[in-house]
């Protein structure tokens, strides 16, 4: 009987023990795993279609966590909250920002988180929250459906039946410019016919005018040295000219001055005299055209005698 005592008492301890151990070392685990990792919360203003509990988190292409938690924001269902569990070494700054991701075409969306400079300070340091929040940028996801949704918007408008309807004016006024083009085809293709006539014409008006002035140019070109040869002896005879008349000039000038000292001094009265007598003249030739006898006889002219 003590003997089977002894194995239940030994039994019972080593269960004990083990489960003791057993206890410890999960109490361990749970202790190096809130060491080892820092909770975050993003605030997404966008649908995260594709992200799922368990999606991957990277920073600047590193996987740095992973998501553990998705929900709507009670307050504002526009809103999605994210928290994510990273490593508790990841640098997250305060200027850190997170964003929506796909990894390729159709792989699944993560969490990046990019940014953070050297300067700025920890996120944890800052933050009054247990769970500090990551601020968030529109994703590139999010840039395109917005682009899109304003495409489809302004093609909305472009095409709205106002619009189709002039558009299908203008495309009827086409058609119709379009068949009298076509009816009048004969009349375009003479009318293309005089142009291009017109235009050899002028073609070859314009030769013969480049070929006459370059002959002008020619008969110019060979008169020009006979030309400035007789202009040349013209000016050398006007200068040996001049020289002569300088030379009379120099010669007789004691006589000219004197004509113009005593010649012109004597003009005057010389010119008073001839026009004295000049009125005389003109005064016995009134006088011979009205009475030239009793003038010339001193008596009337004799009356003719006239028979009764």
């Amino acid at each position: 009987m003590e003997t089977k005592a002894n194995y239940v008492l030994i039994g019972a301890f080593t269960l004990v023990a083990g489960l003791a151990l057993l206890a410890f070392g999960l109490w361990a685990a749970k202790y190096s795993s809130d060491r080892t990792w820092q909770e975050y919360r993003v605030v997404f203003n966008e649908a995260v279609t594709g992200l799922s509990v368990g999606s991957p988190v990277q920073y600047n292409g590193i996987a740095v966590g992973s998501i553990t938690d998705l929900s709507l924001a009670p307050d504002d269902p526009r809103q999605v909250i994210a928290k994510v569990r990273l490593n508790s070494n990841t640098p997250v700054k305060t200027d850190t920002r997170a964003k929506l991701a796909i990894t390729s075409l159709t792989g699944p969306s993560i969490i990046q988180l990019s940014g953070g400079s050297p300067q700025s300070p920890a996120l944890t340091t800052t933050s009054k929250d247990a769970i500090p929040t990551i601020a968030t940028t529109p994703s590139a996801l999010q840039n395109i459906t917005d682009v899109a949704n304003r495409v489809v918007e302004r093609m909305d408008q472009l095409l709205s039946d106002q619009n189709v309807a002039k558009i299908s004016a203008t495309l009827d006024n086409l058609e119709t410019i379009s068949n009298g083009l076509a009816d009048r085809d004969k009349g375009t293709q003479a009318l293309l016919t005089e142009a291009r006539d017109a235009a050899r014409n002028l073609n070859t008006t314009l030769n013969t005018a480049n070929g006459a002035i370059a002959n002008l140019d020619q008969n110019v070109l060979r008169q020009l040295p006979a030309t400035l040869d007789k202009l040349d002896t013209s000016l050398g005879k006007l200068d040996s000219a001049a020289g002569n008349a300088n030379a009379i000039l120099g010669e007789n000038r004691a006589a000219i001055n004197s004509f113009a000292n005593d010649g012109l001094a004597q003009l005057g009265p010389t010119l008073t005299e001839l026009r004295g007598l000049i009125r005389d003249l003109r005064r016995v030739s009134d006088r011979l055209e009205n009475n030239p006898a009793r003038y010339l006889l001193g008596r009337d002219a004799p009356k003719e005698f006239e028979p009764k």
